[in-house]
């Protein structure tokens, strides 16, 4: 059984938990709303990773054109 009290996965492991306590996965997937597919990609994960593993990650790239080069020269004439 998964314990975590932090409220971003708390759902996530809820629906792990849920299925390990009725043993059925598609009813444990029916209650909470989620797709079978959902949970064992939540499973995977924790399989994997371990709870942290959870834990939204961005997908976003940083722009890097935006970025500040880290010599500047200097404009003062100094």
């Amino acid at each position: 059984m998964l314990n975590t009290t932090d409220k971003i996965i708390k759902h996530k492991t809820g629906l792990l938990n849920l299925a390990e306590e009725l043993g059925n996965v598609s009813k444990a997937c029916q209650v909470m709303g989620m797709s079978r597919g959902t949970f064992y990609r939540y499973g995977s994960a924790v399989v994997d990773g371990g709870v942290e593993a959870l834990f939204e990650r961005t997908r976003r790239k940083p722009n890097l054109a935006n970025r500040v080069p880290a010599f500047l020269p200097d404009y003062a004439g100094n």
